[in-house]
């Protein structure tokens, strides 16, 4: 199958022409009318002057409608892999791609409320006076977060809309609205809403570009949605609020402070683990929490910020190194390469994490666009021993600095990268996990290690 990237020519100046915001109102029985929320209709012209930026996306809603294959897409928080999400066939299509185990939820997206009400009750009109399928629980939340990177655990009801390959088997589904109006116009066109995880390769970091969907799935699918870099990094936080008290079940793109903050949220509860939870013989309630995810093919070796590490300790390196595979370094030998050793840096580490260093020069980043879309660059050089006369390793380098939401925006992407360079070890520099978005940034880094250090 082969595999096209088709580029959405969207920006900040013309991102208005993807669509926009229904505005109505309720008449109910007494006379009375009621605003409704300026998220209850998602609008996309059927014609306009600026097509060839609407083209691509009708052409990826077209495939969505009359084939098994999904799509992938861009959104606020990663790039996903999206499939109609109301057709078995369709769904088993992103597990056959992704290679992905049938027993991990599926997150459905939607572009509108009203979508989201004919899920939960496909009965509900908004023209009458019948209550809100939506549970008053999360009201607060929407009001401040959607559309953007949430996702909330909703009743599935029976009979469901949804294939029950998207539930696993659970009583609920997961749902989110995208803030990207790319990824809302192109539920609108495919007329569904779309089951979608990232768009990687099962167990793989999660792709922040299209060059990252093709690396690990040329050849699954057939369209890749190209809307540039991703401006979050990190997947969704996914909340439970059908129990007492109510959860996280994943942390991501809204902090469990900003959650608190809304009415009814104020005692939410932490109800993840930070390791992959193996070995459980239920289904996972959200994504991303059972099985090994988002490691590169490189060892890496992860360093909390609590243990105080100002450097990379030099004994650490050199037994990453020494351990490097005996396969591997034989075939370096007959190539001619070095074992190669890599620095991810967040903030208090000196440059190339302390290690005795030579020729860090600034090398471009291999298909990842510009550093202002992707957020590093990356340094080449070499690893010296103590007395700086013997080249040990080759040295890559990247500084993410020390903005959490930097560091989140380019994690991914970093790992990707060092990967396409041949890195044989990878260490990071942790950063602080409170209650902020820096919980999300640990907690794919101790999923992506091998090796965690205090």
């Amino acid at each position: 199958m082969d595999t096209r990237i088709l580029r959405v020519k969207v920006d900040d100046n013309n991102i208005q022409v993807l669509g926009h915001w229904k505005e109505a109102s309720a008449e109910h029985k007494d006379g009375t009318t009621t605003k409704m929320s300026n998220l209850n209709t998602w609008e996309v012209p059927a014609t306009s002057e600026y097509e060839d930026i609407l083209s691509p996306i009708r052409d990826a809603a077209h495939h969505l409608r009359t084939t098994d294959i999904p799509v992938a897409f861009p959104t606020e928080t990663v790039y996903g892999l999206g499939a109609d999400a109301t057709r078995s066939a369709a769904v088993k299509g992103i597990y056959a791609a992704k290679g992905r185990p049938s027993d991990n939820p599926l997150i459905v997206h939607v572009c509108d409320l009203s979508m989201l009400r004919s899920l939960i009750s496909p009965s509900f009109s908004s023209t009458g006076d019948e209550e809100d399928p939506i549970p008053a629980i999360y009201h607060p939340l929407i009001t401040r977060f959607w559309p953007g990177p949430l996702t909330i655990l909703l009743p599935n009801p029976s009979p469901s809309l949804l294939a029950p390959e998207v539930t696993a088997g659970l009583p609920t589904f997961g749902c989110r609205m995208p803030a990207s109006a790319l990824a809302r116009s192109l539920i609108k066109l495919a007329n569904a809403p779309l089951a979608a995880p990232s768009a990687n390769a099962s167990t793989k970091p999660s792709p922040t570009a299209a060059q990252h969907v093709l690396d690990d799935l040329r050849g699954r699918i057939a369209l890749i949605l190209d809307g540039g870099s991703c401006s979050v990094g990190v997947e969704s936080t996914v909340v439970d609020g059908l129990c007492s008290p109510p959860v996280v079940l994943r942390p991501g793109g809204v902090s469990l402070e900003e959650i608190r903050e809304c009415k009814g949220w104020e005692g939410v509860e932490k109800a993840y683990k930070d390791q992959a939870e193996v070995g459980g013989k239920t289904a996972p309630r959200a994504p991303g929490m059972k099985y090994k995810h988002y490691s590169p093919k490189a060892r890496v070796v992860l360093y909390e910020a609590e243990g105080g590490k100002g450097k990379v300790p030099r004994g650490d390196v050199r037994e990453a190194v020494e351990a490097v595979g005996e396969k591997e370094g034989e075939e370096r030998k007959e190539n001619g390469k070095m074992k190669t050793v890599a620095v991810i840096r967040t903030g208090r580490w000196p440059v190339a994490g302390g290690l005795r260093s030579q020729g860090l020069d600034d090398v471009a980043a291999k298909d990842s666009g510009d550093e202002a879309e992707i957020g590093f660059v990356v340094r080449e050089g070499q690893w010296l021993d103590e007395d700086g006369t013997t080249v040990l390793a080759r040295l890559l380098e990247i500084d993410l600095g020390n903005d959490v939401k930097g560091v989140a925006h380019g994690l991914f992407a970093a790992l990707r990268e060092l990967d396409r360079r041949g890195v044989d070890v990878i260490f990071v520099e942790g950063v602080s996990d409170g209650d902020d978005i820096a919980a999300a940034v640990m907690n794919r880094l101790r999923k992506a290690a091998s090796d965690i250090r205090i």
